[in-house]
């Protein structure tokens, strides 16, 4: 007997705000309209070493004001960028998203730990890894979030062509 393919309701898409994360959002709006599903948009932090917070004073209170701060910025820029590209693919953008998280780890295990805690059916991340080897082909990241979970994962890889996309600026490709 075949199992049967779960629904795709929720999708954690990871960011690391490169343009290949922003790519890689096009296949989360996308798979997000084609299966009536809502977006949970995480960004890790990786942490500063104690040893480097002691030396530059960072207290907790400035971690937090960090973490808030991104966290804005996120909102900002995925409003402005779901404007440029509704354009582009249609609407909706930006009532797909219903959570985004900005968390303080090592983000293997923040991506692994949002997808469970949120209760996310898929997970989409971008690629930049180039050359032979599969663990820089699919980024460090991607290869430990791939071979660590039992959940499906799309790992979206720039094309081929020659682009320009960034947080800021619709996706365009250059002639």
């Amino acid at each position: 007997m075949i199992p049967q393919i779960p629904q795709i309701k929720k999708i954690l898409y990871a960011t690391d705000l490169t343009k290949n994360s922003v790519y890689a959002f096009f296949y989360a709006v996308d798979t997000a309209r084609s299966h009536d599903a809502k977006i949970v948009i995480l960004h890790a932090l990786e942490p500063i070493p104690g040893f480097a917070e002691a030396e530059a004073g960072i207290t907790e209170e400035w971690k937090l004001k960090q973490q808030e701060d991104t966290v804005e910025e996120l909102k900002k820029r995925l409003q402005a960028f779901c404007k440029r590209t509704e354009a582009q693919m249609g609407p909706p953008c930006v009532e797909l998203v219903s959570k985004i998280l900005v968390t303080r780890g090592y983000p293997p295990e923040e991506i692994l730990n949002a997808a469970n805690e949120e209760g996310c059916d898929v997970i989409v991340l971008g690629t930049h890894g180039k050359g032979f080897l599969v663990h820089t082909f699919i980024g460090s990241v991607s290869n430990a979030v791939l071979h660590r979970t039992r959940k499906p994962v799309f790992i979206i890889p720039l094309p081929s062509e020659e682009t320009t996309m960034d947080w800021d600026g619709i996706a365009s490709q250059k002639e």
